[in-house]
């Protein structure tokens, strides 16, 4: 069975399944600006469309493009910004 969670008024909506060998979900963050915490380390990549990103510990936004990715250790902040509506795939460790 899916798992479906709903953020920030549905702004941003995730589906968790069992990948083929991590837990994952896939979602759509829709324009604004957003703060997320981990309760695990994850790995999120870019689908379509683009996020800019303020990782844990950093002053630096940077932005990721289709098919890039970035680390967030468990236990940690971090927030994203994007302009359009853009899809990730995160896997959990």
């Amino acid at each position: 069975m899916f798992a479906i969670n709903k953020y920030f008024d549905e702004k941003v909506v995730s589906v968790g399944f069992q990948g083929r060998e991590l837990p994952s979900t896939v979602g759509i963050i829709s324009p604004g600006e957003y703060q997320f915490d981990t309760s695990k380390h994850e790995t999120m990549t870019v689908i379509s469309g683009e996020m800019t990103v303020k990782l844990p510990n950093s002053d630096d936004w940077a932005t990721y493009k289709e098919q890039q990715s970035f680390e967030i250790p468990a236990g940690a902040a971090f927030s994203v910004r994007v302009d359009m509506d853009t899809a990730y795939l995160c896997t959990y460790a």
